[in-house]
């Protein structure tokens, strides 16, 4: 039992660490608890409700910390406000306020409204147009915030000083006198109006330029209030006195689609396998996020087919006017000798970079509240400019940004202007919400502006994926996103940060997009997925790739698919032109697995006897063991072709398979062991490590001894656990 409390304890820490120094009370209770219910009784179900009961027992405990940001200098201002009021009200003079103010002309700040009554030539103030409140034209906050509202009846009940509020309120102050700090020319490129609807963070009053044009979802809140924006600022100010642990901090509302592993399925009465290829990597690079940070990632976090097809592996490259070529191999299966393992790999062509076809790109970058953290929008502008260096005079570069509206700050613009872009990037700042729908409906009418015919047409789209504004469910999404597909705009989408992360969000969009999906947890990754493997990401060379597999019953009693569960397709789909599949792009390779029954040779089954027909095995179909079939279109065809190969069983044991199967099969072993997979059989890290070590051939940018290093990290916390 102290070990189950241990680890509900460290779970409770994990979810809510405000909670540090209740670890003696909380494992009392914890105890208590578990106490109360017989040990068989105990499951996932109880130990969720046990952890809930706990957080709402002790959260109630914690007693709220009082902050008074700024106190001294808003009391400040408030005196220094009065004291130039009284002065006007008892001399008449208008000018009164700037004679008497100890620092002449600061308070006039508070009147300056994006430069409205400075000379922009000179770039002097006119104080002559600097009227007293009563005689301004002022636009009062949308909702006056409730603490103003009881600060101005006190001051009525006092004799008219409650004037000083309707005048010049003190959030209003502060918010005028930090915008006129900017440059004249600033202010006359940065209307107010366009101004309030951008996004607004760390760097509130840093004004982002934004070209005229901004598309802003129906379901957008209004601009931030004055007072929000105060607040902004004074958080801004606190973070820099004292590090902000708000990640730390905030419940994990990270999301990930369920994985119900494939079963396996009878040969005789289910001969066809069906699914469309996935060149993706995210899952890979998110499992290395979380190990590095010494945890387990969740099951559903883990993709197997990701974590193979993160590596390359050295398949024969394409003969002739195919654009792949296809890879098959059988072997012993490493985890359960009694099966067979069967590699069916494709291996895309590659394309010089003189034959490489002109990019027309449109950055489509989340700059919403969410982005701020330096994982996030700070990484994603380093990713960018790996990118950008590789671009020359041909191409084209777009950029358009969303928060709580969508805005072009960028236009196309050719992509060896370096220097342009990376000023573009260097400029966006996080701030407000995620209105990502009305992001991604410009960023394509941007792309279609500037279509390049035979060119590589494409949004890339960096995102942590926690849209909430318009449209912003999965269903959402998915409708918006196929209704774009048929425009020969292809889709890449890049994933950042952690807590908040939408994984399942973000391969929707690249599944349906006809795209790809990786995850940036490190300049490393980010040189991975945009300088190295620029082509794969970048160049597709063929749409609509399925795969399906015809078992041979006389030979397999059954099968299982490892991975792709959510690229399974029907049957009907392979030869239906109209449904979507994934893309190769150029030199990538893409990998599968199938465990597979041997059948018995004096058990087989010839028949299966159904009410209304019969399934029979042919009368000589020994030998072979399956046949591959793969259809795919060309980037900008409607129509698909087909290739068919046969794989024969030759006997070998696993130690006699090519080094590429035995690692790819270390890859799939590994997988299993962190999803506990209930077809692991006699799986081990130990196994896996061994095999790896003998099978890691080339590995020119380290990223397979990277690999053992996760390897090892995973078994000790397996251990430990």
């Amino acid at each position: 039992m102290n070990e189950r409390i241990e680890q509900l304890l460290n779970e409770l820490m994990q979810m809510d660490p405000s909670l540090k120094g209740q670890e003696a009370s909380m494992k009392k209770t914890i105890e208590q608890l578990l106490s109360a219910k017989p040990e068989s009784d105990y499951d996932e179900k109880f130990a969720q409700e046990l952890k809930e009961k706990i957080l709402a027992e002790f959260s109630k405990q914690k007693k709220p910390k009082k902050s008074y940001p700024h106190l001294w200098s808003i009391a400040a201002t408030l005196f220094v406000g009065a004291l130039a009021l009284t002065i006007w009200f008892n001399t008449g003079n208008k000018d009164a306020i700037v004679q008497s103010t100890p620092d002449e002309g600061k308070l006039n700040d508070a009147y300056l409204i994006d430069g409205a009554n400075t000379n922009e030539s000179t770039g002097e103030r006119d104080v002559s147009k600097t009227l007293p409140p009563q005689e301004q034209k002022t636009e009062k906050p949308q909702s006056a915030p409730k603490q103003s509202e009881k600060k101005q009846e006190a001051e009525k009940n006092e004799g008219g000083k409650g004037q000083l509020q309707e005048t010049v309120p003190v959030d209003q102050i502060v918010q005028n006198s930090v915008v006129d700090r900017r440059s004249s020319t600033e202010k006359s490129k940065v209307s107010k109006e366009v101004l309030d609807s951008l996004p607004r963070g760390r760097d509130v009053f840093k004004p982002l330029e934004i070209k005229p044009g901004i598309e802003q979802d129906q379901e957008a809140p209004a601009p931030l209030s004055n007072q929000t924006r105060l607040m902004a600022k004074q958080k801004e100010e606190a973070d820099l006195a004292e590090p902000s642990t708000r990640q730390s901090d905030e419940f994990n509302t990270e999301g990930y689609d369920t994985i119900r592993e494939n079963d396996f399925l009878p040969a005789l009465s289910n001969p066809l396998s069906t699914f469309s290829i996935d060149v993706d990597t995210a899952s890979y690079a998110n499992m290395r996020r979380y190990l590095s940070r010494n945890q387990l990632p969740p099951k559903d976090a883990v993709r197997i087919e990701e974590l193979i097809n993160y590596f390359d592996y050295e398949y024969d490259l394409p003969k002739g006017k195919v654009p792949f070529s296809v890879y098959t191999e059988v072997a012993q299966s490493p985890w359960n000798r009694e099966n067979k393992l069967v590699m069916i790999g494709l291996q895309g062509e590659d394309i010089a970079d003189e034959d490489l076809p002109p990019s027309n790109l449109v950055f489509l970058l989340d700059v919403s509240g969410s982005m701020e953290d330096a994982n996030k929008l700070p990484l994603l502008k380093e990713s960018f400019k790996l990118l950008v260096r590789h671009l020359n005079k041909r191409d084209r570069v777009a950029m358009v940004v969303y928060a709580g509206a969508a805005g072009v700050v960028l236009d196309s613009t050719p992509g060896d202007r370096h220097d342009e872009i990376f000023a573009a990037l260097n400029r966006l700042n996080a701030g407000g919400s995620t209105a990502g729908g009305a992001g991604i409906n410009l960023a394509y009418k941007i792309a279609r502006e500037n279509y390049i015919k035979n060119g590589n047409n494409r949004i890339i789209l960096a995102t942590d994926g926690d849209f909430n504004v318009g449209a912003s469910s999965d269903a959402d999404m998915e409708r918006l996103i196929e209704g774009k597909r048929e425009e020969g705009i292809f889709l890449t989408v890049l994933g950042f940060g952690m807590g908040n992360y939408k994984d399942s969000k973000m391969e929707i969009l690249a599944d349906k997009g006809n795209g790809n999906y990786a995850y940036i947890d490190s300049l490393i990754e980010a040189k991975k997925v945009l300088s190295n493997d620029l082509r794969k990401t970048l160049f597709t060379i063929a749409k609509d790739v399925k795969i399906q597999v015809e078992f041979n019953p006389a030979e397999v009693k059954s099968y299982r698919l490892i991975g792709y569960e959510n690229r399974l397709l029907k049957k009907e789909d392979f030869r239906d032109d109209l449904k979507d599949a994934g893309e190769i792009g150029a030199g990538h390779s893409v990998t599968a697995f199938y465990e597979i029954v041997p059948q018995e040779k004096n058990e087989s089954e010839d028949t299966v006897a159904l009410k209304y027909q019969t399934t029979q095995v042919k009368k000589g179909a020994r030998d072979e063991l399956l046949t591959v079939h793969i259809r795919y279109k060309k980037p900008d065809g409607n129509k698909s072709k087909e290739i068919t190969q046969t794989l024969i069983d030759n006997n070998r044991s696993i130690s006699q398979a090519s080094s590429m199967m035995r690692f790819a099969s270390s890859v799939a072993e590994y997988g299993m062991l962190l999803r506990d997979s209930k077809y692991k059989a006699n799986a081990s890290y130990e196994r896996v490590l061994d095999r790896i070590r003998e099978s890691l051939g080339k590995d020119p940018h380290g990223y397979k001894q990277e690999f053992l290093r996760l390897i090892e990290t995973a078994e000790i916390l397996q251990k430990n656990r």
